[in-house]
């Protein structure tokens, strides 16, 4: 049997991450079909709490809920950094794209328009007004790595360019190491490092997205930057405002449900998931399971990460 070309890894965690999750993986089957491997990721502590309508929903649309570690994987608790975990974590095909839960992809996709050899594919943050770019000098100096000679420009500034800063929302990488090691487990030690950095302020919770470039450079890997249309983020800015008819979105970035009832794409999510599992809400697989809520995860403010 080949190896696959794609695996989608992304956090399946109550109360609910378990349910964008399940949303998430028909727009998955959906635009991309059974070409990909999908993966769900939950810490292993909170497995039990999940609602049996998601493990039922997964097998339904061919994918795995899986545990993972994430207890004593930081210095202090960081449960914004399970990505970073559930990236790290071992699978079987030539690349893996972690996602965020609360994305959904609306049209047909390939893996092609996401994966390149030699290198890390994600889009450019929409912003980065919780530090100037003179946080730079420290971040890169921390690991006596010089400043890029790059430059980006966000996806929602209009200003001049500035060092290379990206969203941690949809990272596509290949799984073989790179000259400096395979780029997750790279990703995660350059968080641990500068997470040690007490004179580095706002680390949480950008600590995944402050780290994403160096990760990317100490691998040994180049960057690949996803056009906007890959990974469309609403909110912020672009709160109320419908989605550009002039381009092809392909794949939106919603944040919470309320960003995504605004424009009416929940409607969006429901259709796909009703026709890959019968249901427009995932809950309705196992009517005969009361709702039982979990203990509330720790939650960040992300509104303007990116």
């Amino acid at each position: 049997m080949a190896q696959p070309v794609l695996t989608f890894a992304y956090i399946v965690e109550p109360p609910d991450y378990q349910i964008y999750a399940c949303t998430l993986l028909a727009s998955i089957r959906a635009q991309f079909g059974d070409t990909v491997q999908a993966v769900g990721y939950c810490p292993q502590h909170r497995i039990a709490e999940l609602h049996p309508a998601v493990f039922k929903a997964h097998e339904m649309m061919g994918a795995e809920i899986r545990p993972m570690v994430t207890q004593g994987m930081w210095d202090i608790d960081y449960p914004h950094g399970n990505k970073i975990i559930a990236a790290m974590q071992p699978r079987d095909s030539e690349y893996s794209a972690f996602v965020d839960s609360d994305v959904l992809f609306l049209r047909p996709n390939d893996a092609a328009n996401l994966c390149r050899p030699g290198q890390v594919s994600c889009s450019v943050a929409a912003s980065m007004r919780w530090a100037g770019q003179e946080i730079w000098d420290t971040i890169y100096g921390a690991f006596d790595m010089p400043l890029p000679t790059e430059r980006v420009r966000m996806m929602r500034q209009t200003g001049p360019e500035v060092i290379p800063y990206f969203s941690a929302g949809l990272v596509v990488f290949p799984e073989q190491a790179g000259p400096g090691g395979r780029f997750p487990d790279v990703w995660y030690d350059t968080a641990r490092i500068l997470d040690r950095v007490e004179t580095l302020e706002k680390r949480r919770p950008y600590l995944d997205q402050m780290t994403l470039p160096l990760a990317i450079r100490r691998a040994g890997l180049g960057w690949n930057q996803l056009p906007e249309e890959q990974h469309y983020i609403l909110g912020g800015l672009l709160r109320g405002k419908s989605l550009p008819e002039d381009r092809e979105i392909y794949t939106v970035h919603y944040r919470n449900m309320t960003v995504l009832r605004e424009l009416g794409l929940h409607k969006i999510g429901q259709r796909l998931l009703a026709e890959k599992t019968g249901v427009s809400y995932v809950r309705r697989l196992t009517p005969e399971v009361p709702d039982m809520p979990g203990p509330e995860p720790v939650s960040q403010d992300l509104s303007e990460e990116d």
